[in-house]
């Protein structure tokens, strides 16, 4: 088979059209559970990301809220970990101003004194600061806090902003970090919970790869362009694959980990999103409510996934990267019996006019033989095969075409076509039409959560999670999951570190004649 050959698009040199900057009122954000590895690592590495980018407003703070006493070295670490974040010189005049900006509050998440005192904290900020009652609450905090954490909020009324006066109407706004429940039955009572004390437009349920601008790029890639959309359905495609795979293990999170698994952590939340971007209808609008209506007839219009349709695997001893890696019964707090998938694949089908009798096939793990998380929409082949051989065989090299739209790492968009070999034969080879995000507009050091939390504090939610939407993906995962726990895996683990995943995910595609494509 002739090797697939590469041809890379140059960016047309036009002007971009942009949008005007957006800069949020005056306000506070205050960081449940802040001393944990996100706030470091990512939350305040983005949100200095926006103010290198003067996307910030002047009169803005940032409390850190944890249980550990970390008052006189909470600043510190964070200007530690916005340095580590990429994109920063240490000598920037700016980053000593917002150091100055950050303070932290050391409270149990159950004390009601401490939200007293929290309470007039943040009121002596607005005071001194000028952040107007603004606050921007963020839960980056184990699930189990969560309700907690919402009650108390209510109870010492930090959940309703406080009276408009004139010029100013101000807000409070709550974002709530995955997972959201753990099945159907208790992301319905979480969201009960938090309505009881926030209106639904006060709520933003985070999934940080919504953040990502490929994952974004999706709808511009569809609705920004007029050649894809006639193509883009059943008449033309063949099948959807959807792929998200980590060759890191799960990183001393093993309680975290055996609640959780493969479906949970990663197909509910992260793939279904993909999924819907993917599949959706044009909206309306680019308006919040409008994006997410389209997102949930998506996932209402998928038909109950059968058992005989799904594939989990679990990860043994195996070499990634060269290095010899334990399997995920020997990882640190892990039952040695563990019955936690690290790995599943679906196969599921949209029962709706565009999409009907088109499988989607989704897979992701952990341990897998690389990092990527890529989105492949594989074409039908022509209806009549002109080119052949002597014997009337299809000619050498013809494939099906392919859109790949890779989310991490190396993000960009290929297309895969067919062309002619030179010589004086009918040779066909595959070649790629390569966009790459990183030759077109530079390396960049965001990190996904910049949008998110800049959409947050303007209270735009398009890329946040409604309840309608987490009920509906809960709805398709949660008889998955009861399905699996009454009937226990006796081949665990049934996959190398390092491979692509069990046998009987590879046999799910093969029943159709079809097969993974090699990433």
């Amino acid at each position: 088979m002739p090797t697939t050959e590469e041809l890379h698009v140059t960016p047309v040199a036009a002007p971009a059209t942009l949008q005007p900057e957006r800069i949020p009122d005056p306000c506070v954000v205050i960081i449940f559970g802040a001393s944990g590895d996100l706030t470091k690592r990512k939350l305040l590495p983005a949100l200095y990301h926006l103010e290198q980018a003067g996307l910030l407003p002047e009169k803005i703070s940032v409390v850190g809220v944890a249980r550990r006493p970390l008052r006189d070295s909470f600043a510190g670490d964070m200007k530690e970990g916005i340095l580590a974040g990429g994109g920063v010189d240490a000598n920037d005049p700016k980053l000593a101003p917002f150091i100055d900006r950050i303070q932290y509050h050391a409270m149990n998440f159950d004390d009601p004194a401490g939200y007293d005192a929290l309470n007039q904290l943040l009121t002596g900020i607005d005071k001194q600061s000028g952040t107007c009652g603004n606050r921007l609450f963020y839960l980056a905090t184990a699930p189990e806090y969560f309700s907690d954490i919402i009650n108390f909020l209510g109870e010492h009324g930090m959940s309703k902003p406080c009276e408009a006066t004139e010029g100013r109407t101000p807000w409070v706004r709550v974002i709530i970090e995955k997972p959201f429940g753990h099945d159907l039955e208790s992301a319905r009572a979480l969201n009960d919970e938090v309505n009881k004390v926030f209106d639904e437009d006060q709520i933003f349920r985070i999934d940080h790869y919504l953040g990502k601008e490929t994952v974004q790029n999706i709808l511009v890639f569809r609705f920004a362009n007029g050649i894809f959309e006639n193509s883009w359905n059943r008449n033309y495609i063949d099948h959807v694959e959807i792929t998200a795979a980590e060759s890191i293990g799960i990183e001393g999170r093993g309680p975290f980990y055996e609640t959780a698994g493969a479906l949970r952590d990663v197909v509910q939340n992260h793939v279904m999103e993909l999924l819907s971007f993917v599949a959706m209808e044009p909206p309306v609008s680019f308006e919040a409510a409008a994006v997410r209506a389209e997102k949930v007839k998506v996932w209402k219009a998928i038909t109950p996934i059968h058992p005989a349709d799904t594939v989990r695997g679990q990860y043994g001893p195996g070499t990634v990267d060269g290095q010899h890696v334990v399997g995920y019964r020997q990882e640190d707090r892990v039952h040695p019996r563990s019955q936690t998938e690290t790995y599943a694949a679906l196969r599921l089908e949209i029962e709706n006019w565009r999409w009907a009798g088109v499988p989607f096939y989704i897979r992701a793990g952990k341990r897998l033989a690389k990092r990527v998380t890529e989105i492949t929409i594989q074409f039908k082949l022509p209806p009549l095969l002109l080119f052949k051989d002597r014997e009337g065989a299809a000619a050498e090299g013809i494939q099906p075409n392919l859109i790949s739209m890779r989310i991490q790492p190396d993000e960009g968009i290929s297309l895969r076509f067919g062309a002619k070999v030179p010589g004086a034969g009918m040779k066909i080879s595959p070649v790629n039409m390569d966009f790459s995000y990183a030759g077109a507009f530079g390396k960049s050091s965001a990190n996904g959560y910049e949008r998110l939390l800049l959409d947050a504090m303007l209270g735009d939610a398009t890329l946040f999670a409604h309840r309608d939407g987490v009920e509906a993906t809960w709805a398709l995962i949660t008889p998955i999951l009861q399905a699996w726990a009454k009937d226990p895996v006796k081949d665990f683990p049934n996959y190398a570190a390092g491979t692509w995943g069990p046998p009987a995910a590879d046999a799910l595609l093969e029943s159709e004649n079809r097969k993974w494509r090699k990433l």
